[in-house]
């Protein structure tokens, strides 16, 4: 796994309703992960927060 985070902890914070139940670490740890594959953390837009991928430059 790229994020070197568990795969236990992983799943413990899909299972989550709400906040993951992981430490700050690791969910910093994940974001910038998936931020460095090309996922894009959009803020609220009236559905909800969400992710994306970031468009192709050009």
């Amino acid at each position: 796994m790229a994020s070197k985070v568990s795969l236990a902890t992983i799943r413990r914070a899909e299972g989550t309703d709400g906040l993951p139940n992981m430490t700050a670490a690791n969910a910093d740890t994940l974001r910038r992960t998936l931020e460095a594959a090309g996922v894009e953390f959009i803020p609220q837009n009236g559905g909800g927060d969400g992710v994306r991928m970031r468009r192709a430059e050009g």
